[in-house]
């Protein structure tokens, strides 16, 4: 019936239909009726239209129509007779949609299946295996397609052999691609540009200027100059260089004059680098970034946010850069503002920078409802939270006070990387519930997650909050003999923590006696701490006038040791104490603590009564207090 069906209807007439239903074609379903109707016209035994279909739809941006063309290809024409199908063509164009779509390396495996099947590749096959290869960092797969490009005589092609140096440039074998440079009958300007821009990517500088110098003056361009400015540009003492190729250039761009600010923003030259954006010609969105990154590095916070409203067109990384500005300066609400802005006036989609500055502000302001809109918008895009961000929203939920939620996050993250692990164990840490984060840092010892140095630092900290003396000695151990690490400072000072707030002075002063390394004034006034917790004046005294030697001009070492004498009644000492202090100018940094109510964040100082409610507050207080805790209180303020 199909053959006489065919055989009534001319395949060029009946084909048109069928290849209009491509253009509305997009789901599964569609692909499904598309099928349907190949099979029972009986266009799918059709090799001429087959052909066509395939090329149509091999290239397009929707996933099924893809994966139909390969399934036609591998159905009706992969594995015919080679004598019919020795034209490496439709092989191509499958091996192209892998190579520059999600799955690179499933060229490979159909470029291998080609030539198993006799087809011979041609320059596109192998250029479009070598770009899978350079996007993977396959290096030993490149070589040996670089062997069969030798044995089928295409390493003469310069095309060929440019890819052949961008392929070993991006795994890191400079030296391999400069034999391929080397071996070249000819070049091109690609050839140098790339060996230039390798030899800058990997630092070494001398090389890619050599080669420079070499290159014949017909094929410098643009690339050639910016490439080496920019490597001189990086350089502490090459950015004077820079700047006289910069000024001999016989042509400039937009690269050229961002190089060269840049380097002037690295250096923290922020004058020369306004020079030379007054100077320039074209500015685009890069240019104004520098400038704005530059200034908020240096804390002047107001100038850069007069260059961002003077931009005459925004974008998500001008913004990222002044809302990272306004964050590293701690001015969170104004990060929260212009990632507000972005949305509502200039219509931008944050990215994964946007939404990790986002958090960051959230989590430092203890804005819970902006981290948690943050994270709606996160679930409502689908961000991934494999990676950093993941990290931060954890962070954010720890530190505003929601740990349920935070190990939430961290259970529904399917990748989970070191510093998730991490996050959440300082989140735990900061919360007091040691034993948990005790519990999960054993569950990465059994799932075999490489602990690192912050992994130890947040582990022996919910140790020390939770008076798990024994666990966090195991830790200790577990760092130095299991994982062989050298311990720092921190982790010193984490352990004196651990047995300070457990009341052991005597094996906290051992045990900074054993330390390999000196101590620092941290774990000195770690130790001073506990002293005076456990109102051990005997210790606290030397370690306390130990550390007043050490630093004599700050505060905390002076206030310590003044609680110290107050605990034992020593009034006069207390009296000396705080006159050195008055001598000395020296004044203790007001505790601070804050709350979020009703989206409003409200900060408290000691003896802060600025608030408008702060009689109500102050009487709230001081019925909640114990006779004790009042004694406390007026004899750390005497």
């Amino acid at each position: 019936m199909l053959f006489i069906a065919s055989s009534v209807r001319p395949w060029k007439n009946s084909s048109i239909p069928t290849l209009f239903l491509l253009q509305n074609s997009k789901t599964l379903n569609d692909i499904n009726q598309l099928h349907a109707r190949l099979i029972t016209t009986g266009f799918i035994k059709n090799t001429s239209f087959t052909t066509k279909l395939i090329l149509n739809l091999i290239s397009s941006p929707h996933i099924p129509l893809v994966q139909f063309a390969r399934y036609i290809f591998y159905k009706h024409h992969a594995f015919r007779d080679c004598k019919e199908n020795g034209d490496p063509f439709l092989w191509n164009a499958v091996i192209k949609s892998f190579s520059h779509g999600i799955e690179p390396k499933q060229s490979l495996i159909v470029f291998c299946l080609m030539i198993e099947n006799g087809v011979l590749g041609d320059k596109f096959s192998f250029s479009l295996v070598l770009k899978a290869c350079s996007r993977l960092g396959l290096v030993k797969e490149g070589m040996q397609i670089h062997g069969l490009l030798r044995k089928m005589e295409f390493d003469r092609d310069v095309f060929l052999q440019n890819s052949l140096i961008g392929l070993y440039l991006r795994c890191g074998c400079v030296e391999f691609a400069r034999q391929v440079f080397d071996k070249m009958p000819v070049r091109d300007s690609v050839s140098y540009n790339s060996m230039i821009d390798g030899y800058v990517k990997c630092g070494e500088i001398d090389s890619a200027r050599l080669l420079f110098d070499y290159m014949p003056e017909k094929e410098k361009n643009l690339i050639s100059w910016n490439s080496v400015i920019s490597g001189y540009a990086r350089l502490e003492d090459g950015f004077k260089t820079a700047w006289e190729l910069f000024d001999t250039m016989p042509e400039k761009d937009s690269a050229s004059w961002n190089s060269l600010i840049d380097g002037c923003v690295k250096r923290g030259k922020m004058d020369d680098a306004h020079d030379l954006f007054n100077r320039m010609p074209e500015r685009d969105v890069i240019t104004w970034a520098n400038m704005i990154d530059g200034f908020v590095k240096l804390g002047n916070v107001d100038i850069a946010r007069e260059l961002f409203d003077q931009m005459p067109e925004r974008d998500v990384i001008a913004c990222n850069a002044m809302m990272a500005g306004y964050v590293q300066n701690g001015y969170c609400r104004e990060a929260l503002e212009i990632f507000h802005n972005m949305q509502t006036l200039n219509c931008l989609s944050p990215d994964n920078v946007t939404l990790l500055i986002v958090l960051s502000a959230a989590a430092q302001l203890g804005q819970f409802d902006e981290g948690v809109a943050a994270h709606s918008y996160i679930k409502e895009n689908r961000f991934t939270l494999s990676g950093k961000l993941g990290v931060a929203l954890i962070d954010m939920y720890s530190k505003c006070g929601d740990i349920e939620n935070a190990m939430l996050v961290f259970e529904n993250i399917e990748k989970k990387e070191v510093d998730h692990w991490n996050a959440i164990i300082g989140g735990l840490a900061i919360h007091g519930s040691g034993e948990m984060a005790f519990e999960l840092f054993m569950e990465m010892e059994k799932l075999c997650v490489k602990p690192d140095d912050i992994t130890f630092i947040s582990v022996l900290n919910a140790c020390g909050h939770a008076g798990l003396v024994k666990e966090g000695v195991m830790c200790f151990e577990i760092l130095r003999r299991v994982h062989k690490l050298e311990p720092k400072l921190q982790h010193y000072g984490c352990v004196v923590d651990i047995l300070g707030r457990a009341g052991l002075i005597d094996k906290a002063c051992e045990f900074i006696e054993g330390m390999p390394i000196e101590p620092n004034d941290v774990i000195w006034r770690t130790l001073l701490s506990a002293c005076r917790s456990h109102e051990n004046f005997n210790i606290g005294e030397v370690v306390a006038n130990h550390l007043i030697m050490l630093d004599s001009s700050n505060s905390s070492s002076y206030v310590l040791l003044s609680n110290i004498y107050a605990c034992n009644g020593m009034w006069n000492d207390v009296s000396r104490i705080r006159t050195m202090m008055k001598e000395k100018n020296l004044k203790k940094i007001p505790g601070c603590s804050w709350i979020e109510l009703e989206g409003t964040v409200h900060e408290f100082f000691v003896q802060d009564k600025s608030h408008p409610e702060g009689t109500e507050i102050y009487s709230m207080l001081d019925s909640l207090w114990t006779p004790k805790s009042k004694i406390e209180y007026c004899t750390q303020q005497n």
